[in-house]
């Protein structure tokens, strides 16, 4: 029998506000444990919680540039359930009043463009963090984390692959990012993703029991860990077991999923409205102010690269996934307007560098006006697209200027036909069996003679010159 996946994803973004969602306490990573909490966040007896507006204003931005219906009420509730790392014994989260809904995104596949829906958009608040102990069984909790303000993004059953999953698990991360909403960062967990996944005969309508898999914190382990639910689910159905409902974890060493418990229902959780909050009310007002304050996205602005800059799509797709590359390739068309060149420069040269040293394009030495200076000088011929190669690192470890470095080396390309023709003239000379090659037909030599007048002006001479000068001299030796 074939079957049909049924995927839905629950992503979790952490955002970039100074302080948690309901107290004053930095929403800092990495910090010393337990240091940043106070009442509030650790759920003393009387401590109230008073929300952070710059969350809601986050949380409409989203919810605008994913497609959503926005409530103009919403209400927070409390999510009951007792682990070590929730203080409170229940998260402040939203139930049955979320912030928006009904939302969608299109993402690109090799099978074509889906649209995915986006079943809600809520706020909520994280809980801590438990490390456990591996030299003994003891495990230590810290509370950092606890209030830190997140977005949950349900999506609708609308995924069929892995392949899409992963898609919109990158369209979504890319836009979160471009808001400046959220660091996206999978690896720290401030963008994590939750999936569920049930099989069903193809064809059928009827959902088969799901499964949930945590612990995916990139791209592909998201993309394997469902390929492996996949082929688990359709094993246990093929031999005529039942699937359970459970919350299982991915072990990307082993390449499997593993049960962790059974997984709870809505009403496990003992919803009801938090009494300490007030609902949140959004105008229209205030709805017109955020949508002033989203920039271009990356789908539109993908679309407007190829179609403005004439760029292919596998060009456009890379400048736009990260805001400051597209602002900076921007920055540098502006100055030096041939497109296509600035993006081969960036994504070859640029992009080698910063990834090699885990930079970002906003701490890159190398400026778009010193770019596009180094771009021109290849163009009115001062050097060479060989050596401009070797001036682009320099300038990237030094922050110097093209024409500084290129003055102070005296890398000028040579352009004297006086000069070259006597460095071709020798050349020739020295080589008479590969003149001869070329006598007979073998044009292919004419490389190796440009090889050795290169290597005789130490890589200066305009190669377009001694191309020329090299099958001039040739000729007069064939008669």
């Amino acid at each position: 029998m074939e079957y049909e996946a049924v995927i839905g994803l629950e992503v979790h973004a952490q955002l970039k506000t100074k302080t948690k969602i309901f107290c004053g306490c930095p929403a800092r990573f990495g910090d010393e444990p337990n240091t940043n909490v106070c009442p509030v966040c650790l759920g003393m007896p009387g401590a109230l919680p008073v929300l952070n507006r710059r969350v809601v204003e986050y949380a409409l931005k989203l919810a605008l540039a994913t497609n959503c219906r926005i409530a103009r009420i919403s209400r927070f509730a409390r999510k009951h359930y007792f682990y070590p790392d929730l203080p409170k014994n229940f998260q402040i989260s939203q139930y049955e009043l979320p912030l928006a809904e009904q939302g969608w995104l299109e993402v690109e596949t090799s099978a074509g463009t889906r649209r995915i829906g986006i079943r809600r958009i809520h706020m909520e608040e994280d809980a801590g963090k438990l490390i456990h102990d591996e030299s003994q069984p003891l495990s230590y909790v810290d509370y950092n984390r606890t209030g830190v303000p997140l977005l949950e993004i349900v999506s609708e059953p609308d995924i069929r692959t892995p392949e899409e999953a992963a898609a919109y698990l990158k369209a979504l991360r890319d836009i979160v990012v471009y808001l400046d909403i959220c660091d996206g960062n999978m690896e720290e967990g401030s963008f994590r993703c939750d999936a569920n996944i049930s099989l069903r005969p193809a064809g059928s309508r009827e959902l088969g029991v799901k499964t949930e898999v945590k612990n995916m914190n990139s791209f592909r382990n998201v993309q394997k860990a469902l390929e492996f639910e996949i082929r688990r689910q359709k094993a246990l159905l093929e031999q005529g077991k039942a699937v359970v409902q459970e919350t299982r974890l991915w072990d990307a060493a082993r390449g499997i999923t593993v049960g962790m418990r059974t997984k709870e229902e809505a009403h496990d959780y003992r919803y009801f409205p938090d009494p300490n909050l007030l609902p949140v009310v959004i105008d229209d007002s205030w709805i017109e102010e955020v949508k002033k304050s989203i920039p271009e996205l990356p789908t539109p602005k993908k679309k407007r690269f190829m179609e403005q800059y004439g760029l292919p799509a596998y060009d456009a797709d890379i400048l736009v996934s990260d805001r400051d590359l597209a602002d900076y390739f921007e920055a540098t068309v502006r100055l030096y307007g041939k497109p296509k060149t600035v993006s081969n420069w960036i994504l070859s040269e640029l992009l080698r560098e910063l990834n090699r040293d885990n930079r970002p394009v906003s701490e890159c030495p190398v400026t778009p006006e010193n770019l596009a200076e180094l771009l021109t000088l290849i163009d009115d011929q001062t050097i060479s697209g060989k050596i401009a190669k070797s001036v682009f690192e320099e300038m990237y470890a030094t922050g110097e200027r093209a024409s500084t470095i290129v003055e102070k080396r005296g890398l000028k390309q040579v352009t004297d036909e006086g000069l070259l023709e006597s460095v071709v003239s020798a050349v020739l000379d020295e080589h008479p069996a590969e003149v001869e090659k070329y006598l007979k037909g073998a044009e292919k030599v004419i490389g190796f003679f440009v090889g050795q007048v290169m290597r005789k002006t130490q890589g200066k001479a305009n190669p377009q010159i001694v191309n020329q000068l090299l099958r001039e001299h040739l000729e007069k030796r064939r008669k």
